[in-house]
């Protein structure tokens, strides 16, 4: 019987590292690079104020009122849209 265990146990070790392995996703990739670096694209950066995103970029060519708790809005641009958590920047995504 003591065989069978060992083979047992031998065979769930050798399925573990299968699982710990992972690959990194092309949005990690996006979260980790700075704003304004790898594609030449000058965008808000996080925390980024309102006043302070008008002021660099401009007036948005749309405005979407705040909605949910807390109060997310959205300021659409050429480019990119801003998402803001109150008034900061929580989030860029740019257009493709």
């Amino acid at each position: 019987m003591k065989p069978i265990s060992t083979l047992l146990l031998v065979a769930a070790l050798a399925s573990i590292p299968p699982l710990i392995s992972a690959d990194v996703l092309l949005l990690d990739a996006i979260e980790q690079a700075p704003a304004n670096s790898s594609d030449g694209l000058l965008r808000p950066r996080t925390g980024q104020s309102m006043n302070s995103v008008r002021a660099q970029f401009g007036a948005p060519a749309q405005e979407l009122p705040w909605v949910g708790e807390p109060p997310i809005s959205r300021w659409v641009y050429t480019d990119f849209t801003v998402y803001f958590e109150n008034e900061y920047v929580i989030n860029t995504v740019v257009h493709r």
